[in-house]
């Protein structure tokens, strides 16, 4: 070979290697508030499971459609009504090296159904898995699950041999403020590595070189940086210093849409904004009520509480247009049907109000704390401020206890509060994801971990646990309406309405915006 060849052979490859550096980008991502914990099993909250989606996997993935795709399993097949087949894709492994196999499937699950885990009502739904071969594992069932593969999209693989060798092989206790070596390192098989963890200020990941799937993106790495206060964060953004914001504030909105350096992305959230009353205790923990009684306990109290609301004033004057008001009780319209029957809200009624509180033996109302976290969702303390001074109007006088994050949920999964402002939704818009963890009555196998309030319904539990098992469709969605009606006639929880998400970045950012509010770094481009 002559050396004129090899030198342009030599100049092609500098060139080839410069352009790849040229593509090596890195995203610098905030929001509000930080991911909890770096244990995919010991909480369920969205920040948390989209940064640990980076790095985990489940056994499905949720599309850019929505729709339930393959991911560590690459087909499945219903062998009987109690029994599904998962063929495991072969060729993975953790970021760690060790192989993954059918073993690891077997474990996480075991995990997940470990008191420490709210994941476990899904754990538990999806049966007791067996694995048959290093590359297969059948799930067998005691009761017919409809919506099996969607559930096993939440559950997400950790190795077995990586867990035992840290002594992680259980959940964290979160909510007793537990620490473990998962708390902040991590191993799983996705297209992210943990780099590094610095809880509050940021963590860092890195491209995983040996990921089974195929990036669509070009992000070499990526920062995740929380930033509590708002100005403080939409100025980082429209000065450069971060990227991307994926809760920009309302009100910046008009003004970011201006600057030619931005762009926003806009789209309805599956995820339903309410409050929760305590309804399980004799006596309020946190509250000053005539006679000591639980007022919460009385439907009319509850009626009350609810035409007190004007939810058309918090869509304009708080959220500045960007929710939708429901009384609806699924993350999306779609969980109940498109029904508007099940959509209709109580109505704004102030006279209505107080003419309950009075026939329910509290003409002067009351005193009570409400619970608030205060950077999760959309002008979340600013809301439970806005519902205190409308409920002052009915006598109801309402300390706001606003909470981080990392207090708040803590806080309300030992059901140590007596009124809370909450929120629920994700990928999934069947109603099983809110009936079986929210509304249903408390019991076991992890059924109402988050009835944060303790309500008891139980027509309403009864519809829900047929329609969890129904497999015909329509009579599916004959139950699933019935129950839905059962606990909005109770107000069992109080609907406010669902979160429009806008998504701000930089001009060069290409990122799919996604209804589950999860942004998936291996779609990234960076176009500079």
């Amino acid at each position: 070979m002559s050396h004129s060849r090899i030198g342009r052979r030599l100049a092609l490859l500098l060139v080839s290697l410069i352009a790849g550096l040229a593509q090596a980008q890195t995203l610098r991502w905030s929001s509000q508030g930080d991911m909890q914990t770096t244990d995919p099993h010991s909480q369920n909250e969205v920040m948390t499971n989209s940064l640990n989606n980076q790095v985990y996997e489940a056994l499905t993935r949720r599309m850019k459609d929505l729709s339930m795709g393959p991911s560590l399993a690459t087909e499945w097949t219903q062998a009987t009504p109690l029994i599904w087949r998962f063929k495991l894709r072969p060729g993975v492994k953790f970021h760690d090296g060790t192989p993954f196999t059918a073993d690891d499937v077997v474990f996480s699950m075991q995990r997940l159904r470990d008191p420490n885990s709210p994941h476990r009502v899904y754990a538990n739904a999806v049966g007791i898995p067996k694995a048959v071969d290093p590359l297969t594992v059948i799930f067998t069932l005691d009761k017919p699950n409809p919506i099996l593969p969607e559930m096993l999209g939440n559950l997400y693989i950790m190795s077995r041999r990586w867990s035992e060798q840290n002594r992680v092989t259980r959940p964290l206790d979160f909510k007793n403020r537990e620490e473990s070596y998962a708390s902040q390192n991590a191993n799983g098989t996705g297209p992210f590595m943990l780099v590094s963890r610095q809880p509050g200020v940021k963590t860092v990941f890195k491209r995983n070189p040996n990921w089974w799937g195929k990036f669509e993106g070009n992000l070499q790495e990526f920062v995740f940086m929380p930033i509590s206060n708002d100005a403080t964060r939409t100025a980082a953004l429209i000065s450069g210093e971060i990227d991307f914001v994926i809760d920009p504030p309302p009100r910046d909105l008009a003004r970011l849409r201006t600057l030619p350096q931005l762009k926003v992305l806009d789209g309805e959230e599956n995820r339903l904004v309410y409050v929760g009353m305590d309804q399980s205790r004799d006596k309020l923990l946190y509250a000053n009520v005539p006679g000591d009684k639980n007022p919460f306990k009385d439907v009319r109290v509850r009626r009350a509480l609810y035409h007190a609301i004007d939810i058309e004033a918090i869509k304009s004057k708080l959220m500045s247009g960007y929710s939708v008001p429901t009384g609806g009780l699924t993350s999306s319209p779609r969980g109940g049907y498109n029904d508007p029957k099940v959509e209709t809200r109580l109505p704004y009624n102030l006279t209505q109000a107080r003419k309950l509180l009075a026939e329910a033996g509290y003409p002067d109302g009351f005193e009570v704390t409400m619970d608030c976290p205060n950077n999760r969702y959309i002008n979340d303390e600013r809301i439970c401020i806005a519902l205190a001074s409308m409920w002052a109007q009915i006598k109801v006088k309402v300390k706001v206890n606003a909470l981080p994050r990392t207090l708040f949920f803590p806080k309300a999964e030992k059901f140590d509060t007596s009124l809370y402002l909450a929120g629920w939704g994700g990928g999934s818009t069947d109603a099983e994801v809110m009936l079986t963890p929210v509304l249903r009555n408390r019991g076991e196998q992890g059924v109402g971990v988050s009835n944060y309030g303790g309500s008891v319904n139980n027509e309403g539990d009864a519809l829900a646990a047929a329609s969890t098992i129904e497999t015909d469709p329509k009579k599916r969605e004959g139950l699933v309406k019935a129950a839905l009606q059962s606990f909005r006639e109770q107000v069992n929880i109080i609907p406010l309405h669902r979160q429009v998400i806008p998504w701000a970045m930089r001009r060069e950012v290409s990122i799919p915006h996604s209804p589950n509010n999860f942004a998936s770094m291996d779609w990234v481009t960076i176009s500079k």
